[in-house]
């Protein structure tokens, strides 16, 4: 193992515990003494120990017993974490249980030997030597102009030339190209930089590799010297940036920075560049999306992402190399072939390093399905595909502490299993990866980790939410397989695919089951789906702080579910529980709480489709809430007022998501009071007691929850909620059931902010109408089951954004919204059982309204769930 990515790990480790020790400190005011300096001497120390491995990871070729004692350290961390939790367990309660088993002078006891045991390896590891070589961040081979493999990449190449030869501006341009590690960047840009029509247009030609740990003054440097000017010993990066300025001044010139890395080289360098109305052109390529990103706001400079190679350019590449000869595959290679190149995802590192080692190898079956199944040995640092492994680990290795546990925790997810985005920042979270920061909540700062990741091009965002915030996330297969291995050898999660764990010791931080038949004998672990009862030995589990039973078919739980002290989410999605237990109450630290099944639309009406729980009257005792969902009214408005859930919930004044249901006419004004004193809520979803029961919405005059971004209401509204039109963050609405007399849309239109509207049997007029300048960024509007309707009109300039138009079972809806062929962002029409008569004006040859919609890329048409095809093929 790669002895800095070993550092990185036991750093992160350390890092967490001191902000874990302070916090402890802080917290416990009543420690006996000895305790108190004990914990004073470990900090001391492990500031010290975190200084050393951020020292030590900026080396080149430790040797194996710094590997050795690093690890030590991390494993002393994970002791000393596990001796503060314990000790912060309730000792009126919970501790009884641990008297027996442990006691103060054990702690000090435990704690002291873990100090001994830092100190003497901590002065063995000062006795050691290094070279102090930097890492080096360009491991990847050296491009050779004359080997260039132009699959896949045409197109790009096509397209950057057009853009590095255009005369429209006059100034000077920049564009990033940006990708993941292996995706080919350098090869793209070197085919663009190599083109005749290129080399003809500018005066001057530079290309300068910018990787760590290329400083300023070294990129400098290399500029002035390849542009032929004079160096002295005393040039400094003022000096340099004059001269390049100088030489390059009105001269035509193109430069690539390839592989930049560091934000503030970048910031230093462009003041060498003049711009001087010659057209010059600057590439810069980077894995940083990050970089890139920050300087959106520079109209001269762009953005081309680079995308992984299609299916077929893949496979054409992958056959190209490992069958040189003629490029065929023969077929009884075909089935073993295909599975390779889908692992890659169109990477053409690993297509490329891949290929080139099985066509090393006999031609069989056999033999290639033994790299196939090798992989993740082959990746690692003595493995034959070990190129690859330090390709991608320099991105790794490129991480802030804070971010490299954070990007191992994907190890704990199956392959090809994507991540719902929230449920990934809760889990961050209740390991502790995540710090707090002043001003935010934990979840922005988890969120802000995540963006990070994908920004560096570590994850992906595999489906994207109305409002462009990932809905689940991911990594590459080649860059899960890193994973696993670094996991693995630094113990982080113990992954069982298949047959029981061989390795579980004391030591064992994460266990990752992802088999569904997965049995462990002789150990009282919860496993195997579906549950159909609570397991008594989760509440067992004193430390635990995330727990979900999602999708199982549990429908109580027990009142010792309060022993969980440290317990920060409770998820119940899709499960049979109906109710909570008081104890939940006890749970100061929980922060979310999710306790609702959507249940078959063929054993319900749509309506009654989200059942919620009955929470215990006095929720409002869970101060700390983020996240409540979904929460029955109904019984609660039978209990006397003082006594009142929902007046209760004034007190979750934190909270940021908030469902209910079955919410009765005469409790929704003392809801709106509630929500009037929660600042920070972001989603709100109401449903009503019935189809027939009103929602009395209106009292939410003076205090309206003015960061609303999502708000879903269900239930018949008798006149539109006025403070709606107030909350210019509002991205989501949804009306449903709501059958208004008048139009929403006038209260709606000068929304800033708006993305999404959806009107679901929300409207029982005739016509809806849409003003020219309004909805600015709206982009998804939907209508379904307004059988009154009968036309909308969308004047010239509505609607400016719109990307996706919806309209189903509106039967007396006779034609196309009129200005439709105005909408010239439009690019999805999808009708859902509309009439015939509606369907027939619109088909291609001879449907009179075609011309309309001629211009719309996909039109599709759904009768009782068959699709019809209407676009131009």
């Amino acid at each position: 193992m790669d002895p800095e990515i070993v550092g990185g790990i036991a750093g992160s480790a350390v890092s967490y515990l001191l902000v874990k020790l302070d916090a402890f400190a802080t917290r416990e005011l009543n420690l006996q003494e000895n305790i108190n300096m004990t914990l004073q001497d470990l900090g001391i120390e492990l500031r010290s120990i975190e200084a050393l491995l951020r020292d030590a990871t900026s080396k080149k070729d430790p040797d194996h017993q710094f590997t050795d004692w690093i690890q030590k350290v991390r494993d002393q961390a994970y002791d000393i974490e596990d001796i503060l939790d314990l000790f912060r367990l309730d000792q009126e309660t919970v501790w009884r249980r641990f008297r027996r088993r442990q006691s103060i002078h054990h702690f000090i006891k435990n704690i002291e030997e873990s100090l001994q045991k830092i100190q003497q390896t901590k002065k063995r590891y000062l006795d050691m030597t290094f070279n102090n070589t930097d890492l080096p961040a360009r491991v990847a081979p050296p491009f050779n102009g004359n080997n260039v493999d132009p699959v896949g990449i045409e197109e790009p190449t096509n397209k950057l030339i057009s853009w590095a030869l255009e005369e429209k501006q006059r100034r000077v341009k920049v564009m990033f190209v940006v990708g993941m590690a292996g995706s080919g960047k350098t090869t793209l840009v070197r085919s663009v930089y190599e083109s005749e029509r290129v080399k003809k247009r500018f005066d001057i030609h530079v290309w300068i590799t910018a990787s760590k740990p290329k400083t300023t003054l070294d990129i400098l440097t290399l500029l002035v010297e390849k542009s032929d000017c004079p160096i002295t010993q005393r040039d400094d990066v003022v000096s340099l940036t004059h001269k390049l300025r100088q030489e390059l001044l009105n001269r035509r010139y193109v430069i690539v920075l390839d592989d930049l890395w560091v934000k503030e080289v970048w910031e230093s360098l462009r003041l060498a560049f003049p711009d001087d109305g010659k057209d010059s052109r600057i590439i810069i390529t980077t894995r940083r999306g990050d970089i890139a990103n920050s300087c959106r706001f520079d109209d001269s400079i762009d953005i081309h992402k680079l995308q992984p190679l299609s299916p077929e350019r893949a496979a054409q590449l992958f056959y190209l190399k490992a069958f040189s000869r003629n490029g065929t595959c023969p077929p009884d290679l075909e089935e073993v072939s295909k599975s390779i190149i889908q692992k890659c995802e169109g990477l053409p590192l690993g297509i490329i390093e891949i290929s080139r080692l099985l066509s090393k190898k006999s031609p069989t079956k056999n033999e290639w399905k033994t790299v196939h199944d090798s992989l993740e040995s082959e990746l690692r640092s003595t493995g034959q595909l070990s190129n690859i492994m330090k390709v991608l680990s320099t991105s790794y290795k490129d991480l802030p502490y804070h971010l490299k546990d954070c990007f191992l925790y994907m190890s704990i997810f199956p392959e090809n299993n994507p991540v719902e985005r929230r449920r990934l920042v809760r889990l961050w979270i209740a390991e502790g990866f995540v710090t707090e920061e002043t001003g935010k909540t934990v979840e922005e700062v988890g969120e802000e980790y995540l963006k990070d990741l994908i920004d560096r091009n570590l994850m992906k965002a595999n489906e994207l939410d109305f409002d462009g915030l990932p809905k689940s996330v991911g990594v590459h297969s080649l860059m899960l397989k890193m994973i696993l291995s670094i996991s693995h050898e630094e113990n982080f999660c113990t992954v069982c695919t298949g047959g029981a764990p061989r390795n579980l010791t004391r030591n064992t931080r994460r266990l990752s089951i992802q088999k569904q038949d997965f049995e462990v004998s002789d150990q009282d672990l919860p496993c195997g789906t579906p549950l159909e009862e609570f397991p008594s030995v989760i509440t067992d589990l004193l430390l635990l702080r995330y727990l979900s039973l999602r999708n199982t078919k549990i429908s109580s739980i027990p009142r010792s579910l309060s022993d969980l002290h440290f317990l920060e989410t409770l998820d119940l999605k899709q499960t049979l529980v109906t109710k909570v237990p008081r104890g939940v109450l006890q749970l100061e630290k929980l922060r979310n709480l999710l306790v609702y099944r959507c249940i078959n639309m063929e054993r319900a009406r749509p309506f009654d489709i989200v059942q919620g729980f009955n929470a215990p009257k006095r929720i409002g005792a869970l101060k700390n809430l983020q996240k409540l969902s979904f929460v029955k009214a109904s019984v609660q408005s039978r209990l006397s007022q003082q006594l009142r859930m929902i007046q209760g919930l004034e007190n979750l004044t934190q909270l940021r998501r908030l469902g209910i249901v079955e919410l009765a006419k005469e409790d929704g004004a003392s809801l709106c009071h509630s929500i009037g004193r929660m600042p920070n809520l972001h989603s709100l979803s109401v449903t009503s007691l019935s189809m027939e029961v009103p929602l009395e919405l209106d009292a939410m005059t003076n205090n309206p929850p003015v960061l609303l971004q999502r708000l879903y209401l269900k239930g018949p509204l008798q006149k539109f909620p006025k403070w709606i039109s107030s909350l210019y963050d509002l991205m989501r609405i949804r009306l449903k059931w709501s059958s208004l007399p008048e139009s929403p849309i006038p209260a709606l239109q000068n929304l800033p902010h708006l993305v999404e509207l959806q009107l679901l049997d929300a409207y029982t007029g005739t016509q809806l109408e849409f003003k020219s300048g309004k909805f600015p960024q709206l982009k998804i509007l939907d209508f379904q089951q307004l059988e009154q309707l009968s036309s909308i009109v969308m004047e010239d300039g509505t609607l400016p954004c719109l990307q996706k138009l919806i309209i189903g079972h509106c039967s007396r809806l006779a034609d196309v919204p009129r200005g439709i062929d105005k909408l010239f962002h439009l690019q999805m029409l999808v009708l859902n059982d509309m009439p015939d008569s509606f369907v027939t004006r619109l088909r291609r040859n001879g449907g009179p309204l075609r011309g309309l919609i001629q211009h719309i890329p996909c039109i599709h048409s759904y009768k009782q769930g068959q699709l019809e095809v209407l676009e131009d093929s």
